[in-house]
């Protein structure tokens, strides 16, 4: 059995925007993964949520580095899942990449599990292990930054959809 990446949607920001939603997704598929180019009008932390759920629902170990310095946090009971820590969204276009994978989205038995990697090219990477206590299918992706700071024009997110075959 081989899995096939699929393209789902890609939005290209042409303004600058607070949040960016992924919505009516299918549950066509096993896993999904999003792939985020971005850069912000501050650097700032990156968050997700889905379902528009708000709620404190949300669990999150993130390991992180900086090149001289490593280590860890947790947090629990939030209302998103932080998914950057050092690999923050940078104000340079091209400066952040994150990688989102997330197993079993469409699953109605167990809670949603996250592996997010964040790469900043001038401040450091994180790896976050993140749980939604939730067994709805997520049919929605808002991904936000910290306080009224923006995603900047012509930043990329791409999601995949992962189909076994």
């Amino acid at each position: 059995m081989t899995a096939t990446y699929e393209p789902i949607s890609t939005q290209t920001l042409g303004t600058a925007v607070e949040t960016v939603t992924f919505s009516s997704i299918a549950s066509t598929y096993t896993d999904l993964v999003v792939i985020i180019n971005s850069f912000a009008s501050v650097a700032s932390d990156m968050s997700m949520y889905f379902n528009a759920d708000t709620g404190a629902n949300y669990s999150r170990t993130t390991l992180w580095g900086n090149g001289s310095t490593a280590g860890s946090l947790r947090s629990s009971s939030a209302n998103f899942i932080y998914i950057t820590n050092y690999g923050s969204v940078r104000t340079d276009q091209g400066s952040s990449v994150h990688v989102v994978n997330i197993m079993n989205y469409a699953n109605t038995t167990t809670y949603k599990t996250v592996l997010a990697r964040a790469n900043a090219s001038v401040s450091g990477v994180d790896l976050t292990a993140g749980l939604w206590r939730s067994t709805s299918a997520i049919t929605s992706i808002t991904f936000d930054l910290d306080s009224t700071r923006t995603f900047q024009t012509g930043s990329t997110f791409t999601l995949y959809g992962i189909k076994a075959e």
